[in-house]
């Protein structure tokens, strides 16, 4: 029989559990930055790891000297990387943004106003409609210089985490198996196999899906930067790696990269004639993007995903669908890397169940 003693320090413990699980959630968003950092220097450790054994085995170099050459060599990979493109995208930027929300605003009533003459040309009568939807005051376009000037402040501060990365990385590389033998006292022993297994597998897929999202995402920008340079759009080139990086963001993202571009390409288009510039060049850079999103979500996409983290491109689709509707555009974001867990680990403890034989099959 429970007494009222027992029943009070089921209570206390309860909370004091339920405490603790709050402190460790504290914990884990304070260092969120931190834990962004070993991720990445883990996938880049297995992208890397197997450079460190080919100089090992081939080259007959020492386990420090190969990692040591193997990191120079990133490093290197980087710096090239930035040289080449950074300086274009921060004077690039810098033109963009020129663009405050008062000069945004005063060239959005231009256009409107553009946009105005060109109905009134067609017998199409719009002031009536603009005066009830007030609309060059409802649509607020300060999205645009913020949204640029937090990329333009994350790649002034990218510094120290690739500083920081690079130093997990090395030691990543340097003394792995000694890690291993750490986790491996750790882990219960009998699940030591599962979750080790597990372990190397997700490690696996991920370093895939990242290396065919960054492989897709480049695809993207080239063919956006195309579009953007044989119609003589200003800022080409940053106006591309924005929308290559929205694409991020399944099947939202190409619409949303879709908008901006319309915008800026009417914008860098004012002073000349609606009908005859502004208009068809908006149509055609348009027609472009959605030329490139139709070849991205129908051939590049499902195809590199597909193949990186083992799914059916339908899966992956209903994945992210469900995904949006239970979580928004996170959810969308970090559906198929979250889902591709949960498929290694699925399998490895439970290989039996019949739906999870179907789902995993490809693993």
């Amino acid at each position: 029989m429970m007494t009222s003693k027992i029943i009070a320090n089921g209570i206390l413990r309860t909370i004091l559990i339920v405490i603790l699980i709050s402190l460790l959630l504290f914990f884990i968003y304070q260092i969120q930055t931190v834990i962004i950092y070993l991720m990445v220097s883990l996938v880049l450790t297995l992208i890397t790891n197997p450079i460190v054994e080919f100089l090992k085995r081939r080259l007959k170099f020492s386990n420090t000297f190969a990692v040591i050459t193997t990191v120079f060599f990133l490093v290197l990979i980087l710096v090239g990387f930035i040289l080449m493109f950074v300086p274009l995208i921060v004077s690039q930027g810098a033109n963009l943004s020129l663009l405050k929300t008062d000069e945004i605003e005063s060239n959005l009533a231009q256009l409107v106003a553009e946009i105005n003459n060109f109905l009134v040309s067609h017998a199409i009568d719009p002031e009536n409609l603009l005066d009830e939807t007030n609309l060059s005051s409802r649509l607020n376009f300060n999205f645009i210089p913020e949204f640029l000037n937090s990329i333009l402040e994350a790649l002034s501060s990218f510094g120290m985490g690739l500083a920081s990365v690079l130093f997990i990385t090395f030691f990543f590389l340097k003394d792995k198996f000694r890690f291993l033998s750490v986790v491996k006292r750790i882990l219960p022993d009998q699940h030591e196999e599962k979750i080790l297994n597990s372990i190397f597998k997700i490690n696996e897929l991920l370093s895939r899906y990242f290396i065919g999202l960054s492989i897709q995402l480049s695809i993207v920008f080239i063919f956006y930067l195309a579009v953007l340079l044989i119609f003589g759009i200003e800022n080409a080139f940053i106006i591309a790696f924005l929308c290559a990086v929205l694409n991020i963001i399944p099947y939202i993202g190409p619409l949303i990269s879709s908008i901006l571009a319309a915008i800026l390409t009417m914008i860098n288009n004012l002073g000349g004639d609606f009908q005859t510039q502004i208009l068809p060049t908006t149509l055609y850079v348009l027609i472009g993007f959605w030329i490139v999103q139709i070849i991205d979500n129908n051939l590049s996409q499902p195809i590199i995903f597909s193949k990186s983290v083992k799914s059916h491109p339908l899966e992956i689709f209903l994945v992210i669908l469900i995904s949006g509707f239970l979580f928004g555009i996170i959810g969308m974001v970090i559906a198929i890397p979250v889902y591709t867990i949960l498929k290694v680990v699925a399998k490895e403890f439970f290989p039996e169940n019949a739906i999870i034989k179907i789902v995993t099959k490809n693993i």
